[in-house]
């Protein structure tokens, strides 16, 4: 009831407003002038009026006009004890008003004659309770019988805009159609709403204009835009999200499960949602990036492409062939399952060290049958071995030692009063100044390496070791994808495979 008082009571006052704006010059005889008079600003005590002062002044005429505005406050409400007295054309008003309002009423009035000079002002405010009250109990009792005689038609305009506004909400929940429309489910979503907005607006101007309250329309299409801007400042945030994701549903740079990484952050893609997009990091947690960020991000998709490769290096003696070590390490690589056949492997030498020449491997694998990770810790492992089984061996650093000659001398010595203590596998080559001493394996490294191989064969022979040796993928960790891809379906994701992919 609120509302539609205050709708009829903003119908009423704009009406009142446009009657209020018409103005039509009044002769003294009260014939009205087709010609228009533009009323000038009133001041305190004095009205001018913009007419054509007539150079012979008439008494005849004074007195008409004397006649003409009583006559006319003698028929309005509040303005009949105003005094009127007319000289020269110049209108001089007195008596008593109950407020302002009616003050400004009289004097308007009287300024509209065309033969009017001036209005000068001399009435008494009163501002008397006993009158202003009953003046707007009046006008509060009229814009009461008002409202009832508008009820009918306020039902109707409600009853208008509830069945436009239902339509509209019952056509935007047409999924299948806008899903015809567009395919992408974001987008279908979004004309979905708008024209659920659309239809709800067409309502309400029907309704307002049904009951004569068109003014009101410009009025809240104002403060709209008002309330819009200062909106659109508080949110800038999540409307950007919300472009952001309006564009990545239509560019669908990923798709659910796909391997990604995104601004440094690597997981498998679960969803993408109106304001994140949701991860499976490699831990199994999980990880929302706002889609703003996403979308002005680097992504890194390895699914898109499944064929990936990976690099490791290894350093061979300095005094072995690096090319022969090449075909062991290659060989032993080729061996092995996940390795592609095309591209092929390949090895290349990078540098030549202190001690050693460093070779680096280049494998390429499936990662969408393989887990990278474990690929390429089985390819270090065979292509370790399969050198040293060839006699190739892996060198530990060399470090080169000078002493001064007193020292060399006192170890010289002691080396002859100790070689007859050692063993034949353990020899020490004659020290000379400036010379670089190289401790190249020996038999008891070997036998040591002999050992720590046939244990590691002890050890890898149970039917436990396969999962090692297995370079399948984590199947545990997509069935957390997967659950968490299940358990989340009352949330729209804005991914579809049957959208096109930059």
């Amino acid at each position: 009831m609120l509302l539609l008082s205050m709708l009829l009571g903003l119908s009423v006052q704009a009406a009142e407003e446009n009657v209020s704006d018409i103005n039509i010059p009044l002769t003294a005889n009260g014939v009205e002038e087709d010609t228009t008079a533009h009323s000038s600003p009133t001041i305190r005590g004095e009205s001018t009026n913009n007419a054509q002062i007539e150079t012979t002044p008439s008494p005849l005429k004074d007195n008409e006009i004397r006649q003409r505005i009583s006559g006319i406050f003698s028929e309005i409400d509040g303005l009949g004890a105003v005094e009127v007295s007319v000289s020269q054309g110049v209108v001089t008003l007195a008596g008593e008003t109950a407020n302002e309002r009616k003050a400004q009423q009289a004097i308007n009035l009287a300024n509209r004659l065309t033969d009017v000079v001036t209005v000068d002002d001399h009435i008494n405010r009163t501002l008397d309770v006993q009158d202003n009250v009953s003046t707007a109990y009046q006008g509060l009792r009229t814009k009461g019988q008002n409202l009832l005689k508008a009820l009918p038609l306020l039902m109707v305009g409600f009853l208008l805009f509830g069945l436009v506004a239902w339509f509209g909400a019952w056509l935007s929940h047409r999924k299948s159609l806008w899903q015809r429309l567009t395919p992408n489910p974001f987008v279908a979503e979004l004309l979905a709403q708008t024209i659920k907005v659309i239809f709800i607006i067409l309502g309400l101007i029907l309704a307002l204009s049904l009951i004569g309250a068109e003014t009101i329309i410009g009025t809240l299409l104002g403060g709209a835009g008002v309330i819009g801007i200062a909106i659109g400042f508080a949110v800038k945030d999540t409307i950007e999200n919300y472009i952001a994701s309006l564009m990545l549903s239509i560019r669908q740079p990923f798709q659910a499960r796909d391997h990604v990484v995104i601004n440094d952050r690597e997981g498998i893609v679960v969803r993408l949602t109106s304001r994140a997009t949701i991860l499976m990091t490699l831990d199994g947690n999980q990880l929302r990036i706002p889609n703003a960020d996403v979308f002005k991000g680097i992504i890194l998709n390895y699914t898109q492409n499944p064929e990936r490769r990976f690099t490791f290096e290894l350093g061979v003696d300095a005094n072995d062939d690096p090319l022969a070590a090449i075909k062991v390490g290659l060989d032993a690589i080729n061996q092995l399952d996940f390795v592609l056949a095309e591209p092929k492997a390949i090895a290349i030498i990078t540098h030549v060290g202190d001690s050693n020449i460093v070779l680096e491997f280049l494998i390429w694998v499936d990662q969408s049958r393989t887990d990278f990770g474990k690929a390429r810790s089985i390819a270090i492992r065979e292509t370790k071995h399969a050198l040293e089984n060839q006699g190739f061996s892996l060198p530990e650093p060399i470090y080169r030692l000078r002493f001064n000659p007193e020292l060399e001398q006192g170890l010289g010595c002691f080396q002859g009063e100790s070689a007859g203590s050692l063993t034949p596998d353990m020899t020490l080559p004659p020290t000379t100044p400036n010379s670089q001493t190289a401790i190249r394996p020996n038999t008891i490294d070997d036998r040591d390496k002999q050992q720590a191989k046939a244990r590691a064969k002890q050890i890898l022979r149970g039917h436990e070791a396969d999962e090692v040796l297995n370079a399948r993928p984590d199947e545990k960790l997509m069935k957390k994808v997967e659950q968490e891809i299940a358990d989340s379906s009352d949330e729209t994701d804005l991914l579809n495979k049957n959208s096109p992919r930059e």
